[in-house]
């Protein structure tokens, strides 16, 4: 089928998302000037063919062999561009998942430098408005395995710093400092000081004003309602403070949330935390921590998070996830989430 007559098509319209995909790939040919896939793969409304007798041998080297993601919605003619821009080959359609009343389909994938090809198709997915990953032994969503995800513009919408500051009527000042250690350019546990010391004086009142209107992020149920369900533990490391991160994981029944603790002395904010500060090697050790405490195959670990402080957690797990994260995170992370609730997360594992 030329190319230029369905590009507007998406995939789930030339290939239902009910599709059988068997254990072997399925031929699935995009080049710049057509599409060609295997008999009885399209739509009844979609018509394209390719005789079996002329369906070419797929094999491809199992160390080589990468997966390309992208959910159902994505266009022929966003494909396309995608794995132009990303100097991607598509060897052949490998599976059709179908979670959360979403598709996305599969693809073995060639490249010859990843790590190139991943950070080209991180961009091209973020200029384009589309979510795509370039996977290699991804996790699998039907083994018991781990999620550690961070709080504060992950789990939640907000900066619970940010949020306390301005109630406290210092609110400019202190996200400013929160903008500057998320972009890695000032220390995590340095600024952490300095904005918990402008909270001094504050009432206690003003936590429980924040927590009581805080807002979850998009997917973040179903996310963790899913894991549960096939066995995986989810957990939080956060930067942020426990009076949030006990909520959340009363609010979500978690297996465990790791979060300083602020100060508080007659009913007031005393500009403190108390014991041991949780900075990025915390949140990777707490990776590791969790995952003997469960017994999880290392294979089977996610992190995910949007700041600097977040990249030794990421790099860490055997899957490092950057949501909607600054271009730092972005830049070094193993897939990434830009426009989707974080249940898109269920697309990338196996």
């Amino acid at each position: 089928m030329p190319l230029d007559s369905i590009t507007h098509l998406t995939l789930e319209q030339c290939i239902s998302p009910s599709a059988t995909i068997n254990k072997n790939l399925r031929f699935f040919q995009l080049t710049n000037t057509d599409l060609k896939v295997e008999t009885g793969l399209c739509t009844a409304d979609f018509p394209l063919q390719q005789n079996k007798e002329t369906i070419p041998q797929i094999s491809v080297d199992p160390q080589e062999a990468l997966e390309l993601v992208v959910l159902g919605q994505t266009s022929i003619g966003q494909l396309q561009g995608l794995v132009t821009d990303s100097n991607i080959k598509i060897n052949g359609l490998s599976r059709i998942n179908n979670r959360n009343q979403q598709s996305s389909y599969r693809f073995q994938v060639t490249c010859q430098n990843p790590g190139q090809s991943r950070q080209l198709l991180a961009q091209f997915s973020l200029k384009h408005k589309i979510e795509a990953a370039l996977l290699k032994d991804a996790p699998s969503l039907s083994k018991p395995g781990l999620l550690v995800m961070d709080m504060d513009s992950t789990t939640i919408e907000v900066e619970c710093i940010d949020e306390i500051a301005a109630l406290a009527g210092v609110g400019q000042q202190v996200a400013e400092v929160t903008e500057l250690a998320m972009q890695g350019k000032l220390d995590f546990t340095q600024s952490l000081v300095q904005r918990v010391a402008r909270l001094r004086g504050a009432p206690e009142s003003v936590l429980a004003e924040v927590a009581r209107d805080i807002p979850l992020m998009p997917g973040l149920k179903i996310l963790v309602g899913t894991l549960k369900q096939h066995q995986w533990r989810v957990a939080i490391a956060s930067g942020g403070f426990t009076y949030f991160a006990d909520h959340l994981c009363q609010l979500l029944e978690l297996d465990g949330a790791f979060a300083n603790e602020l100060e508080i002395i007659d009913g007031k904010l005393t500009g403190k935390v108390t014991g041991d500060i949780v900075d990025a090697k915390v949140k990777a050790q707490t990776l590791k921590i969790l995952s003997d405490k469960f017994a999880l195959d290392h294979r089977q670990t996610v992190a995910m998070g949007d700041g600097a402080n977040d990249l030794v957690m990421m790099n860490s797990a055997a899957l490092g996830v950057a949501f909607k994260a600054k271009p730092l995170v972005l830049e070094q992370a193993d897939v990434s989430i830009n426009h989707s609730g974080l249940d898109c997360l269920l697309h990338y594992l196996k």
